[in-house]
Order: structure tokens, then C-alpha cells, then sequence
């Protein structure tokens, strides 16, 4: 409950934000409803192109192959048990061939999604600990959190679009309008740092809902903290978005875990797509049963 409030409470800022920048695009066009309106179609063009697109745009750009129960039966008999134990649509089945362990979900329903592991995942985790990464994987698509990220995603790519546009604008205007090459500035400056900051807000809360829920489909917190140890070993190790995939940066927010290695700082957390592992660890332990010691 608590993370779905703060996750509304952050679309409800995102929301603001768009709406200002329309407000400012108009206020520069001398037109405050035109720009408005230039927010809203970009924002419904934007939005329906991450509905029905990203799922197969994603599964392109990082190779993945669909496999069947023949292909992969360990790994699709679990997905097909998660599904069943979640009261789910059966999805797609994906292998992306890669050493560094990870998983994703990614499609805008439960009836049009996959679940993707990577060949590196299968070698590293015993079958407990993939299932509580599926499960993980299967809440998210249960949550509907691949639409929410995607809109969200759309919305501050679009404000940091637009953010461009509004100090070009202010440029132009500054001769005859100083307060228009503030605003430009200014919008420039701190409108994309806003945007970015509140999409990652969004994305943590949802990584810990997706531990909660998954761990729940499984009734083994315990597995999926262990596989959380383990992913962030391997993960350092062998991190996906090396010299070759540097695009998987754009997909950060899909995986269980961040694609490459996180700093600990601060500010490292701030700007991070994950909460930090020993956090949902701690969460995940904190969910398991405790033992009666009088038994």
C-alpha cells in the first residue's frame, strides 16, 4: 500500500512537471492551450508507442530467444508453477545469452509478457533461488509495472525533450524578453535532473513491491534473498553493459538488478534504478518465518 501511494504521489509530480513545461512552451509560442495541446499529443504518441512496442523493441535489442518446455525445461516448468500459484496468464518463456546473471519482464499485460533469464542466471542459481528470481519477474508483470515504467520513462524523456527546446526558445527571445532566458536556462538546467530523479523513485519502490509479491508466489523469501547475494557477486563480476552493450543502460530499470556494478554513496543511490541489495535483502529476511525455539 505504502509504495503504491508514493508511487502515485511521484507520477502525480512527474505529472506537474509536463504540465508546467506545456505551460512554458505556450507561454513562448504566445499560445498557453497550444502548448498544452503540444504536450498531450506528444505525450498520447509517446505513450501508446511504449504500449504496444516496447515489449518487442526490447526483446530485439537484446537478442532474446523464446523458448519452449523442449528448450528449457527446468526454467519453463518454473515460470509455468509461478504462474499457476499466481493465479496468472502462462507468458512467454525468453533465454538471452549472456554470462552476466540477470533477469527481466517486459510486456504491457499479463497476457502479453515474457520473462527473460540469462544463460549466466541458469548456471549461477540452484532451482530455488531461479524460481524466487521468476516470481520477482512474474510480479512485475502481475503489477503492470513494465507500463508504468515505460509511461514513466516516456513522460521525462519527453519534459527533457522539451527542456531543450525551452532554452533554444530562450535564446532567441532573450534581447526582447530576459525572463524568457532565465526560464530557458533554468528549465535546461533542472527540469531533466527533476524528471530522472522522480522515474527512479518510481523504480525503486516498484523493485521492493516486486520482492514482496514474488517472495509471496513462492512462499520462500529466504530463496530470493539468496539469489539477491549471489546476483550481486556475479553481476560485479561479469557486469552485462560492458564495452559491447552499453545500450542495456536505457533498460537499467528492467532487470532484477541493476546491469553493471552500483556505487555506495549517496548520491550513487539517489541516481540509482534499484534499491540497494542489502536493503531488500533485509526486507525479504524479515518475511520469512520465524522459528519457535520452545519446538
Amino acid at each position: 500500500m505504502h509504495a503504491g501511494i508514493r508511487t502515485l504521489g511521484l507520477f502525480s509530480v512527474l505529472t506537474l512537471l509536463f504540465v508546467g513545461i506545456g505551460a512554458a512552451v505556450g507561454y513562448f509560442v504566445q499560445e498557453l492551450y497550444l502548448g498544452l495541446l503540444i504536450m498531450l499529443v506528444l505525450s498520447i504518441v509517446m505513450n501508446l508507442y511504449a504500449y504496444f512496442g516496447s515489449k518487442r523493441a526490447v526483446m530485439r535489442r537484446h537478442k532474446v530467444k523464446v523458448v519452449t518446455e523442449a528448450d528449457q525445461p527446468k526454467l519453463y516448468n518454473i515460470v509455468k508453477k509461478i504462474s499457476v500459484n499466481a493465479g496468472m496468464p502462462m507468458p512467454e518463456v525468453g533465454i538471452m545469452y549472456n554470462q552476466s546473471p540477470n533477469a527481466f519482464a517486459t510486456g504491457r499485460n499479463p497476457r502479453n509478457s515474457i520473462v527473460v533469464a540469462t544463460s549466466g542466471l541458469l548456471e549461477l542459481l540452484d532451482d530455488d533461488e531461479l524460481e524466487g528470481v521468476m516470481a520477482h519477474e512474474m510480479a512485475h508483470v502481475k503489477n503492470r509495472d513494465v507500463l508504468i515504467m515505460s509511461v514513466a520513462a516516456t513522460v521525462a524523456g519527453v519534459i527533457s525533450f522539451l527542456s531543450t527546446y525551452l532554452l533554444f526558445a530562450g535564446l532567441r527571445n532573450s534581447r526582447d524578453n530576459p525572463t524568457a532566458l532565465a526560464i530557458g536556462v533554468l528549465s535546461y538546467l533542472l527540469l531533466p535532473i527533476a524528471a530522472m530523479l522522480i522515474q527512479l523513485g518510481i523504480s525503486r519502490g516498484r523493485e521492493f513491491e516486486a520482492d514482496r509479491i514474488g517472495a509471496g508466489f513462492t512462499g520462500n523469501p529466504l530463496a530470493l534473498a539468496s539469489a539477491l547475494r549471489k546476483l550481486e557477486y556475479g553481476i560485479a563480476k561479469t557486469p552485462i553493459n560492458n564495452a559491447k552493450h552499453q545500450e542495456n543502460n536505457a533498460d537499467a530499470h528492467l532487470w532484477i538488478e541493476a546491469p553493471a556494478a552500483k556505487g555506495k554513496g549517496g548520491v550513487s543511490k539517489m541516481f540509482s534504478t534499484h534499491p540497494p541489495i542489502a536493503q531488500r535483502i533485509q526486507k525479504l529476511e524479515e518475511m520469512a518465518p520465524k522459528e519457535n525455539p520452545f519446538n
